[in-house]
C-alpha cells in the first residue's frame, strides 16, 4: 500500500502534469492500439479513510469496478493495464484539470451467472469483473473533485442504443465539498444484476446499495455516460474522440444515445409491465418482452439531513433470453381470470363450486403439486386433483396457492385468489300491437342480489341499443328478430339472455314517394314505398290510375304514355292478415314533351359574312339555351351570333318545357373562308400621284401561292411578283426604262384557304 501511495501521490504545478502526460503517451504508443468493443458496465465509488498527512486534507480510497464481455467469440479487448484516471476540480459545468493517476494493477474475477432455475436453452454469457483500487490524498476545498475513467467501446450487440460499437463509456464519481468536509463514504451497490433474465418472466432484482454512514438513499434510472470514441490511430487515439483518452476528458459528459421513442434513460427496456426501479428500495421489477441486450443505468443519490452528498452511477447490461421454462404455474379461466404480480385472481358469479383449469408447464417435469386454500378457517389441501373443483362455503374472498414440485429446486408457485359473488339472473318480457305498427315495450325481469344492476339491450337491428331498464323500441323492419339483454351488477357479474320476437304488424301509415309529380312524356316514375315495417313477406298492391297495376313489388317503376292527371292507390297486407291502404289523388301529372328545332340565315355563312341569325322553331318551350360550338352561348329565343373563325361548327339548342322537361337538337354549320379579288383595266404612271401603279384589290386572308405576271404584246415578261401588295410601276421589272403606252396582258393565280385555285386573266392599258 505504501508503494501505491507513493506512485499516486499528488503534486501541484504544470511541471508534474506535463511529465506524467508524456509518460502516458509513451506507454500507450508502445502498447499498440486496441479496439475495445467489450465494455458492458461499471461504476466508481469512494471511501474516506480519515485525515491525510497534510493539514486540512482527506485520504480517500477510490474503487472502480468495470465489467467486460469475455466471450472468446466476441473478440473484445482485455482490461486496461495501465488504466488512466483524471481528477478535475470545480463544478460539472466549469472545472479545471487537477491531476492524473496511472494504475497498473487490476483484480480480475469471473462472474458466474446466477441462471434462472429450471429453464432450457440458456445462452452462453461470459462476464469478468475488473477492480481498480487506489488511495489518494486530497486537500479539502470548497469545490467538487471529479474522478474520471473513459474507454471505448461498448458491446456491439446492445439493442437499445444507436451504434453501440462506436459508443464509449465514462465512469466517474463526484466528491462534493460537503463530502470532503464530513469525510463521507459513497454508497456501494450490494449485488451485481443477474446476467441472464427470461423474456416474458417477471423480473425482481434487489439493486439496493449500502451506505456506511446510514444516509438516506434514493434510486432512479439514469442515462449511462458516453466517453471516448472509435478512433484507433494516432493522432486522435488518445484524444477525447479516441478509443482511450489520455488523460480522460472533463465533465460534463454526454448520455448514451437511446433509440427513441422506444427507449430512454428512464425507460431503458420497455416491458409489460414496464421495467422500473423502486425509488426507496432499489428493487428493479417488470416483465421484459423482447429478447436482446440492454444497457441500463441506475443512480443512487445519497442525502443527509435533506442535503445531497453524492451520486453513484452504475451502468450494466441486461441479457434477455428466450428461455424455455421447465416448470411454470399457468392457470386458464377465460375472462374471469386476471394475472397480476404472480397471483391469479379468479371470479365466480353465483356458483360456489369452482373449477380451476391447471395448464402449468411442463407436465413431464412436474412430479408433485399441491393446492392450498383457507376456506373460512378450514384448511383445504389437494395434491391429487390436477384441475380441481373446489366447493366454497359461501360468498367471499378465498386466498390459496398452487405449488409445483414443492421442496424441489425446480419448483414454481403462484397465489390463487377466488372471489365468490352472488349471481345475476337476466330475463325480460315484451308486448306490442300485433296489427298496427308501433313501439315494442320491453319489461326487465332481471334480478341480482348484489344490487347496482345496469343493463345493455341489443334489439337485433343496426343501432338498436339501449341502457334503460324498461326501454321501448320502434322497429324499422319486420321479421323474426333476436333481442339480447345483458344484466351487470356492482361486482361486474353479468348474465346474458337472448329471446326471439316475431314482429309483423301492418304499417301505421302508408307513405309513398314522390309526394307529387309533374313531368313530360314519357313519364317513367319509380314509386318508393316508405311504409314501415315492410318486407317481401307482405302483400303489396299498386294501382297507377291509367288502368295499370302492380302486385307483389314493394317499390315498382311505371311509365305513363298519355298526357293527363292520375291518382295512385297502395294497399299493404301483413303476413298475419292486417291491411292498411291509402289513395293519393292527382299525384301524377304528365304533360307533352317539348320539341327542339331551329333554322338560320344566311344558309352558307363565310368569313366575310360570319354573322348568323338563328330562328327558334321549337314547340312547347319557354326557355332556350344555345351553345355556338366553343365560341359562346345565349339564352335568347332568336339570337344573333358572329363566328370568329372558319370551319365546321356545332350549334346546340336545348329547350325547356314550363314543367322542366327538356329536348335538344344540334346542327353542323360550315363557316367557309371567302376570298375576293378585283383587277383594274388601266393606269397612268406619270407621277402625278393618281393611278400611278397597277395592282389588284380585295381580301386574300388565308390565301397561299400568290403570283402575278404582266407581259407586253411581244410576249416579253415585264413584271413578276409573289407579293399581293406589290404593284407594277410601269417600268420593266420595276428597275428598267419606262414601258411604252399600250395594252399589256396580266395573269394572277392563288389558292384560297382550302386549296382551291383561283385565276384572273385580262388586259391592262398603260396610258402616258
Amino acid at each position: 500500500m505504501e508503494q501505491l501511495r507513493g506512485v499516486l501521490s499528488f503534486f501541484s504545478g504544470n511541471q508534474f502534469s506535463g511529465r506524467l502526460f508524456s509518460v502516458l503517451i509513451v506507454l500507450v504508443t508502445s502498447a499498440g492500439f486496441l479496439e475495445s468493443k467489450h465494455i458492458i458496465g461499471g461504476e466508481v465509488t469512494y471511501e474516506c479513510m480519515g485525515p491525510g498527512s497534510g493539514p486540512n486534507t482527506r485520504l480517500f480510497q477510490i474503487t472502480m469496478k468495470i465489467y467486460r464481455d469475455c466471450d472468446p467469440g466476441a473478440g473484445g479487448a482485455g482490461f486496461d493495464t495501465p488504466a488512466y484516471f483524471s481528477f478535475y476540480r470545480g463544478t460539472e459545468a466549469a472545472n479545471s484539470f487537477y491531476n492524473s493517476v496511472t494504475i497498473n494493477n487490476v483484480n480480475i474475477t469471473r462472474i458466474v451467472p446466477d441462471t434462472p432455475k429450471c429453464i432450457q436453452n440458456i445462452p452462453f454469457v461470459c462476464v469478468e469483473e475488473g477492480i481498480y483500487r487506489f488511495d489518494v490524498e486530497l486537500p479539502v476545498i470548497n469545490e467538487s473533485y471529479f474522478i474520471v475513467y473513459q474507454r471505448c467501446c461498448r458491446n456491439n450487440s446492445i439493442l437499445n442504443i444507436y451504434t453501440p460499437e462506436s459508443i464509449g463509456a465514462t465512469y466517474s464519481v463526484e466528491i462534493t465539498a460537503q463530502a470532503q468536509s464530513l469525510c463521507n463514504d459513497s454508497p456501494v451497490f450490494n449485488e451485481f444484476p443477474p446476467l441472464i433474465i427470461c423474456k416474458d418472466s417477471p423480473l425482481d432484482f434487489n439493486h439496493s446499495a449500502t451506505d456506511a454512514d446510514g444516509d438516506q438513499l434514493v434510486y432512479r434510472f439514469c442515462a449511462p455516460e458516453n466517453g471516448g470514441g472509435p478512433v484507433l490511430t494516432n493522432p486522435g487515439y488518445t484524444e477525447c474522440g479516441g478509443a482511450q483518452p489520455i488523460p480522460p476528458c472533463p465533465p460534463p459528459f454526454d448520455p448514451v444515445p437511446y433509440i427513441q421513442p422506444t427507449y430512454s434513460a428512464t425507460n431503458p427496456m420497455g416491458g409489460n409491465p414496464q421495467v422500473v426501479v423502486h425509488p426507496v428500495t432499489g428493487l428493479i421489477s417488470g416483465t421484459p418482452i423482447q429478447v436482446g441486450r440492454y444497457v441500463v443505468g441506475v443512480c443512487v443519490d445519497e442525502y443527509r439531513n435533506g442535503d445531497k452528498l453524492s451520486t453513484v452511477r452504475r451502468d450494466f447490461q441486461f441479457n434477455v433470453a428466450d428461455c424455455d421454462p421447465t416448470v411454470l404455474v399457468r392457470l386458464d379461466g377465460g375472462d374471469s381470470l386476471i394475472y397480476l404480480d404472480r397471483t391469479y385472481y379468479l371470479k365466480s358469479c353465483g356458483g360456489k363450486d369452482v373449477y380451476i383449469n391447471n395448464t402449468s408447464l411442463d407436465p413431464n417435469f412436474i412430479n408433485t403439486f399441491a393446492w392450498n386454500f383457507d376456506l373460512q378457517g378450514t384448511p383445504y389441501f389437494n395434491d391429487i386433483d390436477w384441475s380441481p373443483v373446489i366447493s366454497f362455503p359461501d360468498t367471499g374472498v378465498y386466498v390459496g396457492k398452487l405449488v409445483l414440485n414443492p421442496g424441489s429446486e425446480c419448483s414454481d408457485s403462484a397465489g390463487v385468489v377466488v372471489r365468490i359473488f352472488p349471481g345475476v339472473e337476466s330475463d325480460f318480457s315484451y308486448s306490442y300491437d300485433t296489427c298496427v305498427a308501433g313501439p315494442v315495450q320491453f319489461t326487465n325481469l332481471s334480478v341480482g342480489e348484489a344490487g347496482g344492476l345496469k343493463w345493455n339491450w341489443q334489439f337485433g337491428v343496426p343501432n338498436g341499443v339501449s341502457t334503460e331498464r324498461d326501454p321501448s323500441f320502434i322497429y324499422p323492419i319486420p321479421g323474426n328478430l333476436f333481442v339480447t339483454l345483458e344484466a351487470i351488477d356492482t361486482n361486474y357479474c353479468r348474465e346474458i339472455i337472448q329471446k326471439p320476437i316475431t314482429y309483423l304488424p301492418a304499417p301505421a301509415t302508408v307513405i309513398v314517394r314522390p309526394s307529387s309529380f309533374v313531368g313530360c312524356l314519357p313519364g317513367e316514375i319509380t314509386f318508393e314505398n316508405l311504409s314501415t315495417p315492410l318486407d317481401s313477406t307482405y302483400q303489396v298492391e299498386w294501382t297507377f290510375g291509367d288502368g295499370s297495376s302492380s302486385i307483389g313489388v314493394i317499390s315498382p317503376t311505371h311509365t305513363y304514355t298519355t298526357p293527363g292527371v292520375y291518382s295512385v292507390n297502395l294497399s299493404i297486407t301483413s303476413p298475419i292478415g292486417c291491411t292498411v291502404a291509402d289513395s293519393f289523388s292527382d299525384l301524377i301529372r304528365v304533360v307533352p314533351s317539348p320539341v327542339a328545332d331551329f333554322s338560320y340565315a344566311p344558309s352558307s355563312p363565310t368569313s366575310l359574312e360570319p354573322t348568323v341569325t338563328f330562328m327558334d322553331l321549337s314547340k312547347e318551350a319557354d326557355r332556350w339555351f344555345w351553345q355556338f360550338d366553343r365560341f359562346g352561348i345565349s339564352n335568347q329565343q332568336n339570337p344573333e351570333f358572329r363566328f370568329p373563325d372558319t370551319g365546321m361548327v356545332r350549334v346546340l339548342l336545348v329547350v325547356t318545357h314550363p314543367e322542366g322537361c327538356k329536348d335538344s337538337i344540334s346542327r353542323w354549320m360550315d363557316i367557309s373562308p371567302e376570298v375576293r379579288w378585283f383587277m383594274p383595266n388601266a393606269f397612268t404612271p406619270n407621277g402625278d400621284g393618281s393611278n400611278d401603279e397597277f395592282a389588284g384589290k380585295g381580301s386574300l386572308e388565308g390565301a397561299t401561292n400568290f403570283n402575278m405576271t404582266i407581259w407586253n404584246r411581244w410576249g416579253e415578261l415585264v413584271f413578276d411578283t409573289d407579293n399581293p401588295l406589290e404593284a407594277w410601276t410601269g417600268r420593266a421589272q420595276q428597275t428598267g426604262g419606262l414601258s411604252p403606252a399600250g395594252v399589256y396582258v396580266y395573269l394572277v393565280q392563288f389558292r384560297d384557304p382550302r386549296g382551291q385555285l383561283f385565276e384572273y386573266k385580262g388586259y391592262v392599258t398603260l396610258v402616258r
